[in-house]
């Protein structure tokens, strides 16, 4: 699934990453959007301070905007 993300967004011009560094905003998008696969209807949000990129992939928010 990272590899499709990761793909489609560089296919849309959209990168989150230089094209020779590890893409993290791809991995942890990819696995949060497998967790809601697994466990339907739970809410989750990832608590970060690059809510730009993440967001393309999954919830996302300031970690101190989330109490």
């Amino acid at each position: 699934m990272s590899a499709e993300l990761w793909a489609e967004n560089r296919r849309l011009g959209l990168p989150t990453a230089e094209l020779n560094n590890t893409d993290a905003d791809v991995i942890i998008g990819a696995t949060c959007q497998l967790i809601q696969e697994e466990y339907p209807g739970q809410r989750l949000i990832v608590a970060t301070t690059n809510v730009k990129h993440l967001s393309r992939f999954i919830e996302a928010k300031q970690w101190t905007e989330i109490n």
